[in-house]
């Protein structure tokens, strides 16, 4: 049982590396928001498909680590708090055997989670603005369309990993 939950807490550590990695190191710059799209969601996406609920932890912290050395530092509470919930409903999508398609709609609506939880933080949290916060909702949803088809690609090769 100790193994199990050591080998748990070692992937969730690999997968909250890998998704500061994808999110720090992959990234395109959006003037218009003074931030960055990026391919961590898509890794939140897959790490949520490999591991289950130890994802949910590995996505805050490694999106959250982003932001912290990335110097967006007033956003570190609001991403861990998103991207964890992000990664909570692709947990809730792989949680059962469902057909491709179906699957994907449940992805489209954690990103969808992400886009909206951005618009309210940016809106009413750190008070940038209605106008602000809606000029961010196009370059999140690229982001967030990024992310599902990152995580679609990669999909297929899960069952090469073993665990």
């Amino acid at each position: 049982m100790e193994t199990k939950h050591i080998t748990s807490l070692a992937y969730g550590g690999m997968m909250a590396a890998l998704v500061f990695a994808a999110t720090a190191f992959f990234k395109i710059p959006v003037s218009v928001t003074q931030g960055y799209i990026h391919l961590g969601d898509g890794f939140i996406l897959l790490g949520a498909a490999l591991l289950g609920t130890p994802a949910i932890a590995a996505a805050a912290i490694g999106s959250m680590l982003a932001d912290l050395l990335g110097g967006y530092t007033m956003y570190i509470l609001p991403t861990f708090v998103i991207k964890g919930a992000v990664a909570f409903v692709a947990v809730k999508a792989f949680a059962k055997s469902r057909p491709l398609p179906i699957t994907l709609c449940w992805l489209v609506l954690a990103e969808a989670v992400m886009v909206l939880g951005y618009f309210v933080a940016e809106w009413l949290v750190l008070g940038y603005g209605l106008a602000a916060a809606l000029g961010a909702v196009i370059p999140n949803i690229v982001q967030g369309v990024s992310g599902v088809i990152v995580c679609a690609v990669l999909l297929p090769f899960q069952n090469r990993i073993k665990r």
